[in-house]
């Protein structure tokens, strides 16, 4: 028996309930809440037309009020509770009055960790996220404990909280936008790393990164948080740190921790350093995923043996889009790291061939510097493919470092994916094994 959800059910019977973004996180929220008898009232930014048809009819069914429009947030008045999607800041003025009258103002993933009576471990980071957290909730199935995957990834699991069990894990990946202003952290979380990203989002980089420490700022004493002790921010986080800090790192040789040194992963207890796993035996290619295994190891050292770890790893073949092995054709292998989205994952991704490649590249606009990336581009890269909004922006960056260094490479710039496949395809050199890297291509 739930208890605390129980009794969280109570309140919303009958209660003003608000919906903020009917995307994935709060559709199953509608059936769940038209059970409990709650008045809800659906907010979206999008007009009625942009609404899939099959949401529209359950809001209807359900009978539900619903505002729809850019200006929706204008009637957001009188609610006691207001679950926000991840996509509708906490910081809107709206929310902000709404909570000042009374209202609590929370989400589908904050009231999952409230509520869960499972352990919960939780990942954030700027990159390597999504491919941590499957690895972690690999470990733990392979250990056959019971596991539920959600946050960023997997299924809306809030409505999942009645089957959960005290001996369940539930692993979640966990975004800056969810995180912030959560008032509740994991027993388990990790931080990949941090570096500037969503900028086009929040309001700085200083807002970002508080909002990263939420994964751990509630934590207790008995709690763990496994940090990267190569990235400056997340190794100063351990100064504010309560629960127990686990570090990983490919770049210094820990006396506590887990670390990649050289091609082999080694966990060190008290200045002893363990052989657990050499790289070369991993379907998962690159330093940066080397490092996302630390951070798996290091968060799952508590609760599944070495030998359990070794081979889940051994096993894990990778996540859709990272990376991601499409096919060879011609002599030619094609590889999709479109979830490649910041110039950091770009780096990491380039930095995982030997061999010079075809990029494709571009995407939206997130209001970052693509400046650092002009480097590994002229080092890594043959062929430069550019589309989307940051195509001229990349371009810019890549010929300001060619003409301080004197490389050049060729560049072209493309209107639609058709085009930009086709001329990967020319510039690739089927006679020396070409490969040809897509990352950021997300429109």
């Amino acid at each position: 028996m739930n208890e605390k959800l129980e009794e969280f059910e109570r309140y919303l019977k009958h209660r003003n309930v608000a919906i903020i973004g009917i995307g994935v996180s709060n559709v199953p929220l509608l059936k769940y809440m038209y059970e409990l008898e709650a008045n809800v009232t659906v907010f979206d930014e999008r007009g009625i037309d942009d609404i899939p048809s099959e949401i529209f009819e359950k809001i209807v069914n359900y009978n539900m009020k619903y505002v729809f429009g850019k200006e929706c947030l204008q009637k957001l008045e009188g609610f006691d509770i207001i679950f926000r999607a991840p996509s509708c800041m906490p910081t809107r003025k709206e929310l902000k009055e709404a909570e000042n009258k009374g209202a609590i103002v929370t989400s589908e993933i904050e009231m999952l960790i409230e509520m869960c009576p499972g352990t919960v471990i939780g990942v954030t980071g700027s990159d390597g996220k999504t491919t941590t957290t499957s690895l972690i909730y690999e470990i733990l199935k392979e250990k056959e404990y019971n596991c539920y995957l959600g946050g960023n990834i997997g299924i809306p699991l809030f409505t999942k909280l009645k089957e959960m069990k005290k001996e369940d894990y539930i692993v979640l990946e966990l975004s800056s936008f969810q995180l912030m202003n959560m008032k509740i952290s994991p027993k388990i979380s990790v931080i990949t790393n941090i570096t500037p990203n969503h900028l086009n989002v929040h309001s700085s980089y200083e807002e970002y990164i508080e909002a990263k420490k939420n994964i751990f700022k509630y934590q207790g004493k008995d709690d763990i948080v496994v940090l990267n002790y190569d990235n400056e921010i997340t190794r100063n986080f351990a100064k504010e740190a309560e629960g127990r800090i686990v570090f990983f790192s490919s770049q210094s040789k820990l006396d506590d921790g887990i670390i990649l040194d050289d091609d082999v992963i080694k966990k060190c207890e008290d200045r002893i350093r363990r052989h657990v796993l050499n790289t070369k035996n991993v379907h998962l290619r690159g330093k940066h995923n080397f490092e996302n295994i630390c951070a798996a190891l290091a968060a799952t050292s508590t609760l599944v043996d070495i030998d359990t770890q070794i081979e889940a790893v051994k096993n894990f073949k990778g996540v859709e889009h990272r990376i991601e092995f499409v096919r060879e054709i011609d002599s030619v292998k094609w590889y999709n790291d479109s979830i490649g989205t910041s110039p950091t994952r770009t780096i990491a991704g380039l930095n995982s061939f030997e061999e010079k490649i075809v990029l494709i590249a571009g995407g939206y606009d997130k209001q970052l510097d693509y400046q650092p990336l002009a480097k590994p581009i002229l080092d890594n890269v043959k062929t430069l493919i550019l589309m989307g909004q940051t195509a001229e922006k990349i371009f810019l960056a890549v010929k300001e470092e060619g003409e301080k260094t004197g490389k050049k490479i060729d560049t072209y710039m493309c209107d639609t994916l058709e085009e930009t496949v086709k001329l990967a395809k020319r510039s690739a050199n089927p006679r020396g094994g070409s490969t040809i890297f897509s990352c950021e291509c997300k429109f």
